[in-house]
Order: structure tokens, then sequence, then C-alpha cells
């Protein structure tokens, strides 16, 4: 059963877990997948006496934004401004943050932003908030190869097809991403399920036009947006997770990540493991969750 808490701009479902004055973590899903992504980090940390929340991201699940004129945005502003009022919302002490994708850059984002809201940081995959006036520029041919679906999502037909086919184009991207992890039809319908919300496909596509200036920001955020431009430091103890094969986002692309982080930093490459980190291998995670709590 979830339970849900309102912020300013959405009713957000949550997952809790463990004792309700243990020291919180929060753990926050990515694209395309929900808090399943968890199933297997939350027990432990809840059973160490740590209060354990895992939300669900706007556009996926239970959570449904409160005004129907919110524009239905996926930018990373409004990402890190959830997480942002999700904590203030339940009026928690400092937590340990912990995401990947576009969990990942919530965490990173409200890392920067607000550390005073945060004790630690495991951040899967390195620094995960969006270069976007330098996401025109070209890169190397294995790296567009990779980006295709952020292609296809930018023109009407993905659009139309996200609609369609929403579960066996996220289906394909978890094979892609995560090459070595032999997940069951039951384990994707089981996050499957989160697709559906009726915000899902428009806060998806907006997240990938928007990125490449193809798609208006809400403007509300747009102060926000300016701030991330510059690519800011986060000052809290970070641990960076990455999987080694990750397939979206190659190990070697958080080779120099580490120079963003001012307040303490390591990073541990995961063998084996693809781009669902947290469910190939979820000892890898609570360990780092563990680390930083010490």
């Amino acid at each position: 059963m979830h339970k849900t808490i309102r912020t300013p701009t959405l009713e957000i479902a949550y997952l809790e877990r463990g004792a309700a004055d243990g020291t919180p973590i929060i753990l926050m899903h990515g694209w395309p997948s929900d808090v399943h992504d968890w199933d297997d980090v939350a027990p432990p940390l809840a059973a160490a006496g740590y209060r354990v929340l895992v939300p669900y991201l706007r556009g996926y699940g239970p959570t449904r934004f409160l005004d129907p004129a919110t524009p239905r945005s996926g930018q990373q502003a409004a990402l890190g401004a959830d997480l942002r009022d999700f904590i203030d919302a339940l009026g928690l002490p400092p937590a340990i943050l912990a995401g990947y994708d576009w969990g990942g850059r919530a965490c990173c984002i409200t890392a920067a932003f607000w550390p005073e809201k945060v004790r630690g940081l495991v951040s899967i995959t390195g620094y995960n908030i969006q270069n976007i006036p330098k996401a025109g520029l070209p890169s190397f041919a294995d790296t567009e190869y990779r980006l295709w679906y952020q292609w296809y999502l930018n023109t009407d037909r993905g659009h139309a097809g996200l609609i369609e086919n929403r579960r066996d184009f996220c289906r394909l991207l978890w094979r892609l991403w995560s090459p070595n992890w032999n997940f069951d039809d039951a384990t994707f319908e089981a996050t499957a399920i989160s697709f559906d919300n009726p915000d899902f496909v428009e806060v998806t596509v907006q997240s990938y036009r928007h990125r490449y200036a193809k798609a208006p920001g809400d403007p509300l955020l747009e102060p926000l947006e300016d701030r991330l431009a510059v690519q800011p430091s986060i000052s809290v103890p970070t641990i960076n997770l990455h999987g080694a094969a990750d397939g979206v986002g190659p190990s070697h692309e958080s080779d120099h990540d580490g120079r963003h982080f001012t307040g303490g930093y390591e990073r541990r490459i995961i063998p084996v493991a693809g781009h669902f980190l947290s469910r190939e291998t979820p000892d890898a995670v609570v360990q780092a969750v563990l680390d930083l709590l010490r």
C-alpha cells in the first residue's frame, strides 16, 4: 500500500518502510521504471533501523498533478523541485538520497541547491545534471547511436509510438540498457503498470524535447533551469556507482565527474551490472548507503 503527500504541485505517492524516527533514506527511480527499482534495496535498509521512502516520480503510478493547468513537464528542474518539495512536505531532517537516471538527476539537483536537506548522496552513473546549453553539440557515433530513443521521441511518430506501444518500447530499452539482466515478464509488468499514468507520455516527451530546446519549459521553473545551466557543484559526501555494462551511459562517461563534487567523492564501477543497477546488484547500493551513514 502506498501513502500520499501533497506538495504545491503534486500529490506524490510513495512507499515507506522502517522506523518513523530513523534517519531518512530517499530512493528515486529512473525512466522508464518505477518504485520496484528498490525492492531489494529498501528492506535491508529498513531492517537496519532507517526510514526508507520511495516516491513515484511525476507521470508515474499513482502520483498526480493537483492542477490540470500545470505544464506536464519532465524537465530536470521539475524533478529537482519535486524532490525538494517532497522533503519539505514530510518535514524530514537531512536525508541520504540515492537515485539513477531521472531519479538520480533529482537527487543531484537537490544536493547541489539545497545541501542542508541532504546528508549524503549515492548517485548512480555520476553527475546526473544535464548540460542543456551543450546538448545540441554532436558527439561520437557510438554515443549518438545509443541516443536513438531520444531522437525518436522528438518526432511526431515517436510521440504516437509511445502512446500506442509504450510497453514494447520500454521493454526494449530495459534489454538494451541492462544486457546481462534476465528479467521475466512478471517483473516487467509489475513496473509497466506505472506507465499507464495519464501524464506518463506527455511528461516523457516534454523531457526529451526540452533538453534539446525543442519544447518550452514550465515558466515557473526557468530561474532554476538558469542556475542548472552553469553545472553547479555538489558539496555533500557522494558515492558514484556505475554499472560496467550500462548500455545507455557507459562507465567511461563518468571518468571525470569527480570535478563536480566538492564534499568528498568516491567512484565504484560495478562489474556486470547495467543501467538498472539497483535491480541487478542491490547489495552494492545498500553498501554505498550504509557507508555514507558511518
